[in-house]
């Protein structure tokens, strides 16, 4: 198989992150990395419209030639493939949550983070809009303030003792974040305390600077 990503770029970064995780948990995943340059345009191409009309990333080519183009998918997938070390909970319940979580940092706080990173500081040159920033920072509270309630007991991953998927894509979207250098969770301790220690894990690090 091969994954078509970009560092950075947070749906491509969440898949990254999930690799790493499962890797790191003794999965061995038989995927080559392909690097599409965003900032000179290749996604654009024709040879990536080939693999995704949509021009987006990540894309996971499978070993038929089909392929899978939504982060979240290429992650369900994998977890399917290699049931082994899974980062979804095999109990109901516990999975429930941790998809549920998932989707939370996903539609209510990453769509809104990705779109006011392109309004406030983008890597692909948009003209800066400060008013339209200053609205997606004002929607992205309800989900920052939900997720700092669920870190307020201390947990050491976003559900519970080991990481799940919601971890991947929280981080995928705070590492996006960054690029700007303005620090959206400053006034939310619980978060900036998972944050750095997830990120000093050595898998994550390294998916980091991929």
């Amino acid at each position: 198989m091969k994954l078509y990503t970009v560092p950075l770029a947070p749906n491509p970064t969440k898949v990254m992150l999930y690799i790493a995780e499962r890797t790191n948990l003794g999965v061995s995943f038989d995927i080559e990395m392909v690097i599409v340059n965003t900032l000179k345009g290749r996604h654009k191409e024709a040879a990536h419209l080939a693999r995704n009309p949509f021009g987006t990333l990540p894309v996971l080519e499978l070993e038929d030639g089909r392929f899978i183009r939504e982060s979240r998918v290429i992650i369900d997938y994998l977890e399917d493939i290699y049931p082994d070390h899974p980062l979804f909970d095999r109990d109901c319940e516990r999975r429930a949550e941790q998809r549920d979580l998932e989707r939370i940092c996903d539609v209510r706080l990453a769509q809104y983070i990705n779109h006011w990173v392109h309004v406030y500081k983008s890597p692909l040159g948009v003209a800066p809009n400060p008013a339209r920033a200053a609205e997606l920072e004002k929607s992205m509270i309800p989900a920052f303030t939900y997720i700092e309630d669920y870190l307020s007991d201390g947990r050491a991953f976003l559900c519970g003792d080991h990481p799940s998927p919601a971890d991947c894509t929280l981080q995928s979207t705070l590492n996006f974040m960054r690029f700007t250098r303005k620090n959206l969770i400053a006034d939310y301790d619980h978060i900036q305390k998972w944050d750095a220690a997830y990120r000093q894990r050595a898998c994550v690090a390294a998916a980091l600077s991929y």
